[in-house]
Parts: C-alpha cells; sequence; structure tokens
C-alpha cells in the first residue's frame, strides 16, 4: 500500500502526555472534543489520500468524479458547489484531472463563457475503483463498531457538521447579487445525486 505524508504531522496522537498530538499546548486535554475531532479528521485525511493514490487520485478527485457520474456534464461553477469547494480550488482540481485524462472541459454550447465538465472514458474505468476506496476506508474508519454504532456515530457527526456549518457560513446575500448569477441560467439541469 502507498504511504501518504503527513509532513511531520502526526495524525493518531496519544494521551500519554498532555495534548500529545493536539498541538501539545500545555493544558490542552487529549481527549477534548476538539482534539479527537481533529485527530480524527487529520487521520482521515492520511488514510484517504493513502488509498486514493493508489488508484492514481488525489483528495478530492473522488468526490468531483462522483458528481460528475451521479449527474452527467456540469458546469465548472455548478460542479464546484455540487462538490463545495472553491473555484480556484477546482480549477486546480480539474487541470490535474484533465493532465491524467479522466475529464474533459469544453465551452458549453448555449454560453461560451462557461466551461462544460464531463467525464471521459478513461474517467469512467475509475468508478469501481473510487467505489472500492470508499468501501475500504468505511471498513477502516468504523472498525471495531458495531452497525448500530456507525449508525449512532452517523447521526452525532450529522449534528456538529450542522453545527460548524451554521458557525462558519457566511451571510447570505440575494440571490441577484451572487457573482455569477448571470450564468446560471445557462447551467444544465443537476439531478440529485443519491445519498450514500
Amino acid at each position: 500500500m502507498t504511504e501518504a505524508r503527513t509532513d511531520g504531522v502526526e495524525a493518531c496522537g496519544t494521551t500519554s502526555a498532555a495534548g500529545a498530538g493536539c498541538g501539545g499546548a500545555p493544558g490542552e486535554d487529549p481527549d477534548s472534543l476538539s482534539c479527537l475531532m481533529a485527530q480524527a479528521a487529520l487521520g482521515h485525511r492520511v488514510l484517504l489520500a493513502a488509498l486514493l493514490a493508489e488508484i492514481g487520485l488525489y483528495p478530492g478527485q473522488d468526490r468531483v468524479l462522483n458528481a460528475l457520474w451521479a449527474n452527467g456534464p456540469m458546469s465548472q461553477n455548478r460542479l464546484a458547489a455540487a462538490v463545495g469547494i472553491d473555484m480556484s480550488t477546482m480549477t486546480k482540481s480539474l487541470q490535474r484531472l484533465e493532465r491524467s485524462g479522466f475529464v474533459s472541459r469544453a465551452p458549453s454550447p448555449r454560453n461560451r463563457r462557461i466551461s462544460v465538465v464531463s467525464t471521459t472514458p478513461k474517467g469512467d474505468t475509475l468508478r469501481a475503483e473510487v467505489r472500492r476506496v470508499e468501501e475500504e476506508l468505511h471498513r477502516r474508519l468504523s472498525d471495531g463498531l458495531t452497525p448500530e454504532q456507525v449508525e449512532t456515530l452517523r447521526s452525532l457527526l450529522g449534528v456538529v457538521r450542522r453545527n460548524v456549518c451554521r458557525e462558519t457560513a457566511p451571510s447570505p446575500l440575494p440571490a441577484a447579487e451572487l457573482p455569477g448569477t448571470e450564468l446560471r441560467e445557462a447551467d444544465p439541469p443537476a439531478t440529485v445525486a443519491a445519498s450514500r
């Protein structure tokens, strides 16, 4: 298996010293919710990166491909919104995917200022491999948990995610003031992806 680099960051801290693996700040409780969440998130990213590297992908590219497989060709703006990343990150991800031959971009026939992204036949061959990575990641993350505990954890993390999103969401703008609104009418309609 490919080993993912952590750039010197410990993904799985210990509780042998106060704050170990969580910044090591004096008085910081390594079993605090914040520390445990940070360690779990970092460990998840490291594990996912290693599994994706085995199939030639970087973290996040699996989500881009999944969105395209679920919805078909999409504008770059709509794809970024569906995946939940900013446009500069989407552009970098698409450049890598395009260089690898997994996606293609072309101007929209309705509005040439809009770039429509599609998977290529080579990209479509990754579908089963991405699914295998998702299943292996789930297996490793849930090792030692019963199915009931996995569902409880999923429910609790959903609450935490809503809390974080509520606290970090930008102030809403009227639709007419959102950048790129004038381009949205030309976007092809997207279907709702099946939840996993």
